[in-house]
């Protein structure tokens, strides 16, 4: 049995390593034990030290230590008991009799660079714990009853003036829904738009097919709108037909292009001509990294641009936490059409996150995020300057992802896919998201890095395999 005598004397040489590569030092600490709890270094019931005896060995501060032991616990690696310490908690898969469940086609994947996915090492426990204590203590007694299918007026209070500061946004508590997360929000007000009269919505030409597929489910038909270097082609608005049109204005997804300021104007203009609506999907919009974040489009006219918002990159997706600011016209009827379709999203979480907005701890929460993302931004561009500087890299003043354009002479986007499959390496090519309208050929060959999801250690070495791959 592998214990902290046959590890622990390693752990000087593995912070070092860790340190190297950028991590702090209670980041490098959490991630080590965390990586030996999860392999085989240090097995289930494996005692570690005390906090003290641990920062006397490293000679470090005993707080970092206690701290990072807190953290783990949290996350579940450890198991922490008064008057019994701290020993490696149980992780280990217990199935019933018969046969194992069937492998998912992510479980190949040693490393997934794959867009749209937050590093949920940064969800901030100790400040969330710290926030959820403080907002039930302060809670009205009819918190946790029956209330406003719009959500708790407390985290909608909050929302109202954070997105106002941040974002630009015009609204106030009563014109803001709360849904459970981003694609509950877009479902209902499909369905409520369809119900309105409109039976087709236009859509970026790139974008997500499980959005496309939630607006078709709930009654309306999707037309492409072509992207380039300046967004959505929102000047063809009045050829297509749409009643309504979903746009990413802030950060093109997945090419990473800004909306032109002329194509916002043109797109409100057609939604005022036109009795329709457009839908902002501002689903990064605080993590741009060239410039001062580019403000909501929702200000140009809140009456006519639907605000959907996300705690899903800031905070973690798991949450299921979002948020439309919605035109006077919509507030009604999507208060009903949710009350319809069961209410109330979690008031425990609401209410935390009221806390932590209000707190000023969210501020902190995102600009720490900011800066963890920017870093990642940085090396992914630094290792393909180096290693395949024919490849260029765009996209990457905003978001948690890049889109690298592929020169000629290298295989195909397709191949290159399955060649990173093969190695455990989760890519992604530009074409997978293009609309099924589309021309296959209306962008250039390129493939989409995402920088956020995996732990440093394998974000690391996934960035080595890109490398060698593109490198070739």
């Amino acid at each position: 049995m592998n214990s902290w005598a046959t590890w622990g004397h390693d752990l000087h040489l593995d912070l070092s390593e860790r340190r190297a590569r950028g991590l702090g030092l209670r980041a490098a600490l959490e991630d080590a034990l965390r990586e030996a709890a999860a392999g085989a270094s240090l097995t289930p019931g494996t005692r570690l030290p005390s906090s003290r005896m641990l920062a006397a060995d490293l000679g470090i501060a005993r707080n970092t230590v206690a701290e990072a032991y807190a953290q783990l616990a949290a996350e579940g690696w450890l198991t922490s008991r008064q008057g019994s310490g701290t020993t490696v908690a149980d992780r280990a898969v217990r199935r019933g009799a018969g046969s194992p469940a069937p492998a998912s086609p992510d479980a190949a994947l040693r490393y997934d660079l794959r867009a749209g996915h937050p590093d949920l090492d940064l969800f901030p426990h100790v400040a969330w714990l710290a926030a959820a204590r403080r907002a039930l203590a302060a809670a009205p007694r009819d918190a946790l009853g029956y209330s406003d299918s719009r959500g708790r007026i407390e985290l909608r209070q909050a929302l109202a003036d954070y997105l106002g500061r941040v974002r630009g946004v015009r609204t106030d508590p009563d014109r803001l829904l709360l849904t459970s997360g981003y694609a509950q929000g877009l479902s209902l007000l499909s369905a409520e738009l369809h119900a309105r009269g409109a039976h087709t919505l236009a859509v970026e030409a790139y974008g997500l097919a499980p959005h496309r597929a939630m607006i078709t489910a709930a009654g309306p038909a999707t037309v492409p709108l072509p992207v380039d270097e300046n967004g959505a082609r929102t000047d063809l608005l009045p050829g297509v037909g749409a009643g309504a049109v979903l746009l990413t204005p802030a950060d093109q997804f997945p090419t990473g292009n800004l909306l032109h300021p002329t194509r916002r104007a043109a797109a409100v203009d057609w939604a005022r001509e036109n009795d329709a609506f457009v839908i902002e999907d501002d689903y990064d919009g605080e993590f741009r990294y060239d410039r001062q974040a580019v403000g909501a489009m929702q200000a140009l006219d809140p009456e006519r641009v639907v605000y959907a918002g996300t705690a899903s990159k800031s905070l973690a997706p798991g949450l299921r936490l979002g948020w439309l600011a919605l035109p006077s016209a919509l507030v009604e009827p999507m208060r009903a059409r949710k009350a319809a379709t069961g209410g109330q999203s979690g008031v425990l979480e609401q209410l935390t996150l009221a806390e932590l907005i209000r707190s000023g701890g969210y501020d902190r929460q995102v600009r720490r995020a900011r800066l963890h993302y920017r870093r990642r931004r940085d090396r992914v561009a630094a290792l393909l300057a180096e290693r395949a500087p024919d490849v260029r890299v765009t996209g990457i003043c905003a978001g948690l992802h890049a889109v690298l354009r592929l020169p000629g002479g290298l295989p195909t986007e397709e191949v290159l896919v399955e060649r990173a499959y093969r190695r455990g390496l989760g890519l992604q090519g530009l074409h997978a998201f293009r609309h099924p309208l589309t021309a296959p050929d209306t962008l250039p060959p390129s493939l989409v890095i995402g920088y956020g999801a995996p732990p440093e250690r394998a974000f690391v070495r996934g960035l080595e395999v890109l490398g060698d791959l593109l490198g070739q």
